[in-house]
């Protein structure tokens, strides 16, 4: 789909707006000088840990461990990762070499073949 010049610029102001908006809101509804509600406070200690889990779960959904590759690659980069996280303790680096390692393993699995031209939007 191709937009027009006054298209994308409403685009572009209506998902500023919004960020804009939702980054904000946080500083109107919990000012300094009230206290932070304790239900808040539990969804902030709670909330990282589902972020991390669910593009993991996302990422496992198709995979089936009664049929061949029999889930193998994804197995092995996960513990890659694991590994990897007990060695530098580096979310950053988890995340990018968690899409790097299953993408790898999923291109492999199906023999999917990677143009070099393309390696940096298939990776990254």
């Amino acid at each position: 789909m191709i937009l027009s010049v006054q298209q994308s610029l409403v685009l572009v102001s209506l998902i500023t707006l919004g960020t804009f908006l939702t980054r904000g809101m946080s500083f109107i509804l919990f000012p300094n000088s009230k206290e932070t509600p304790k239900y808040i406070l539990y969804l902030g200690n709670v909330l990282p840990f589902a972020a991390i889990g669910l593009p993991i779960v996302y990422c496992l959904k198709n995979v089936s461990i009664l049929s061949a590759p029999y889930g193998i690659p994804e197995g092995i980069a996960i513990v890659c990762v694991v590994m990897l996280h007990l060695w530098k303790y580096s979310f950053t680096v988890i995340v990018y070499l968690l899409k790097l390692s299953l993408r790898l393993s999923l291109c492999n699995c199906y023999n999917i073949k990677i143009k070099e031209r393309n390696f940096y939007y298939v990776f990254i």
